[in-house]
């Protein structure tokens, strides 16, 4: 019985720390601010259980600012066209989206699109989508 009693709390315990990896929405991101962003690509994790695009921004004054994009999780990714190879290092895009909480350089992509103006992917994201 014992055994029991400790397993279930290691099954509860693993619950709870990937709930906590797995975040909500609106603790980190402010969905009554759109934010859009131009910059130059440097990474792009197609990883779970948020992919990330890491871009260099460059402002008026000239003033570089590395940016972070969290987007869905690769399986949604995939369904919206993306693939692991879809931005590239060096590609000029442009994001749009809605801005970290805490005002950091950080923010949740919905639509993306490449230098053209054409968009990355098959349709924009939207706060409801999961993951």
């Amino acid at each position: 019985m014992r055994a029991l009693g400790l397993i279930t709390a290691a099954a509860l315990g693993c619950l709870a720390a990937s709930a906590q990896a797995h975040h909500s929405f609106a603790v980190f991101f402010d969905s009554t601010k759109d934010i859009k962003i131009t910059g130059k690509v440097t990474s792009f994790r197609f990883t779970n259980p948020h992919g990330t695009i890491a871009l260099e921004v460059t402002d008026a004054n000239g003033h570089v600012t590395e940016w972070r994009a969290e987007t869905n999780a690769p399986v949604v990714l995939t369904r919206r066209g993306w693939t692991r190879t879809i931005v590239k290092p060096g590609q000029t895009i442009t994001i749009e989206g809605w801005p970290s909480r805490d005002g950091k350089p950080y923010m949740r992509l919905r639509r993306a699109t490449d230098e053209n103006g054409r968009l990355i992917g098959s349709a924009p994201f939207g706060r409801q989508d999961q993951s």
